[in-house]
């Protein structure tokens, strides 16, 4: 047999070392099972076994988010791969690189209704970037190096490779990764030079401009923010960012004007809708930044910047369309703002400032912390302020009010260091995200803001923490209810809550303690900050209980259905602007 002839689960191997794979999540299963073998015949890649194959997905997910790196996933054919749908889906949302190898049925037995089948690359079709299933040995290889170049280029996102039984076991030729030929896919990433001084042109010109920035900043690595941050200053002009893009500019500059959208700040969505130049970099004008489409920032010029050429003038139509890599955009608009002696109007700027102080001096963040409850928000606040001087701090969260407070009230200085489910919403996100930065981060602060009823949604991913001895620190702030949902119930429906309150919760402290990690509770403003203390000094995996006002509403907010300028700043507005059926529908 010649030197380069391997069996299938070899070549899998073999070409994962070669793609600088050092951790896989995965379950095993009688699909996989040769994969798994050779697995434990080597030492190079280290598999961590999860509890559920979606938490595996999140997992992969927070491991990519944090890294800059492709997260790898192996999960067994059927149930193993249909599991998995959920992770993909919000990765794909999310623009998250992502290898998702599924096990499969021998090839004779595709379409036979076999045990554990489901037809992988079916279902995955429309969840994934892009989707293989492997039919000969021979093909492995140049698949794997492939997929691998899929998911990490262009606009990232999952790819799932589905690997008969008898692929993995039969013998083929491996290639490496320089001997592979890329096939037509080529993503743009230079942005087109005329563009780029259209775009710096009209920016020079604004007099109400503003920075619209998103996740694709984060996706292009760590250069673009502080490519990002050099422009916003060289400028002088503000900025705001997306959900997603929280830490590609330091939220501590005083020309940063917090997150905007759906619960963003009441200045960065006026400023959005008064601008006259919008700068969008990375983002792509979804449903809960635009508010009413018709109304959306009605008198502003339109800068896209985005490597998805698809999403440029998919939801908004723009002015100037710039397709490329956001780093290297950035990079080449700041040669062209600096070589063209570009000279903003400072009489204007600062007209745009006052007004802009204007808007920030609504406040409207502000919460008062009185009585014997907490607040959502001041438990935020006081885990910010125990965290922000510490070194290497990363957040996930779960989905809903929570994840929202966390947004608004914890500071992001830099980026990768924010893990969210976006796009899809996913709720059991935090949980094994935080687990798979922990892996990669063994010593950094992994914090997953959770809420009561999204933990349980991946709860079981406390096991694989226990078992990894992964120091992850749960903190979850209970307010009895899915949060969000009693919230839309109350301002949609008459306060008729249905079905969003849980009555058997269990003891998070004692549960914590079932799972061999430390368990805290706390229900009184003035013990807060011990026991932040007590979850920080504490070398184990934590689950702290924080007990907060149940009946807390998330402000500001813009009523589903009105335009981005519209918004409830707290309860007092609601009377005053209620929303109405068509924006019913868009909750």
């Amino acid at each position: 047999m010649a030197d380069n002839q391997m069996q299938g689960s070899e070549i899998l191997m073999q070409a994962l070392k070669d793609q600088g794979v050092t951790k896989i999540f995965g379950y095993p299963g009688g699909a996989v099972l040769p994969l798994y073998d050779a697995m434990h015949q080597q030492n190079a890649i280290q598999h961590i076994l999860v509890r559920q194959e979606g938490g595996a997905v999140h997992a992969a997910e927070g491991y990519a988010r944090s890294t800059g790196k492709v997260g790898v996933v192996l999960v067994t054919s059927g149930p193993g791969a249909t599991n998995a749908v959920t992770g993909l889906t919000d990765a794909l949302m999310d623009s998250i690189p992502l290898i998702c190898i599924t096990g499969q049925v021998p090839t004779h037995l595709i379409g036979n209704d076999a045990f554990q089948e489901a037809d992988t690359t079916g279902i995955t079709r429309p969840c994934t970037k892009h989707n293989y299933l492997v039919k000969d040995v021979n093909d492995l290889a140049r698949v794997i190096h492939e997929a691998f170049y899929v998911a990490a280029s262009g606009r990232p996102g999952p790819v799932v490779i589905d690997l008969p039984k008898d692929v993995s076991m039969g013998f083929g030729t491996y290639l490496p990764p320089e001997k592979v030929k890329r096939k037509s896919y080529a993503p743009r990433l230079k942005g087109d030079p005329k563009e780029i001084k259209k775009a710096v042109a009209l920016m020079a010109k604004a007099k109400k401009p503003i920075f619209y920035c998103g996740g694709g900043i984060i996706n292009s690595g760590p250069k673009a923010s502080e490519l990002l941050t050099t422009l916003v200053r060289s400028t002088g002009y503000p900025c705001t960012l997306t959900l997603m893009g929280l830490g590609a500019y330091p939220a501590s500059d005083p020309q940063f004007l917090g997150m905007l959208g759906m619960h963003g700040t009441y200045e960065a969505n006026l400023a959005m809708h008064e601008c006259d130049v919008m700068v969008c970099v990375g983002a792509r004008f979804d449903d809960r930044i635009t508010g009413l489409l018709s109304e959306f920032s009605p008198n502003s010029k339109k800068i896209h910047i985005d490597i998805d050429p698809s999403s440029i003038n998919k939801n908004v139509t723009v002015d100037v369309p710039i397709v490329g890599d956001v780093g290297q955009v950035l990079e080449d608009m700041i040669k062209v703002w600096e070589s063209s002696r570009a000279k903003p109007d400072q009489k204007a700027l600062k007209a745009w400032w006052k007004q802009i102080d204007e808007w920030r001096a609504k406040d409207c963040l502000k919460f008062v912390q009185k009585g014997k409850v907490i607040k959502p928000q001041y438990a935020i606040q006081r885990l910010y302020e125990a965290t922000k001087n510490l070194d290497d701090v990363f957040i996930t969260t779960e989905v809903g009010q929570h994840q929202m407070w966390a947004a608004q009230f914890y500071g992001f200085e830099k980026p990768n260091h924010w893990l969210t489910s976006g796009g899809l919403g996913t709720m059991g996100y935090g949980m094994p995200a935080a687990l798979g930065v922990q892996v990669a981060h063994p010593d950094a602060l992994v914090i997953d803001i959770a809420g009561e009823s999204s933990i349980l949604m991946n709860i079981q991913e406390m096991s694989t923490i226990s078992q990894y001895r992964l120091p992850v620190k749960v903190f979850i702030l209970n307010n009895l209810y899915m949060g969000m949902i009693r919230q839309w119930q109350e301002l949609l429906h008459g306060g008729r809550y249905a079905e969003c309150y849980m009555d058997s919760l269990p003891d998070f402290q004692m549960l914590a303690e079932s799972f061999g990690a430390v368990g805290l509770k706390c229900e009184k403003p003035e013990d807060l900050d011990g026991m932040i203390d007590e979850m920080l000094k504490t070398d184990n995996a934590v689950i702290a209980d924080v007990r907060v006002d149940p009946m807390e509403n998330c402000f500001p907010m813009i009523p589903s259905g009105n335009a981005h300028n519209v918004m409830l700043l707290g309860p007092e507005d609601e009377a005053d602007k209620p929303i109405s059926e068509e924006g019913m529908v868009l909750v």
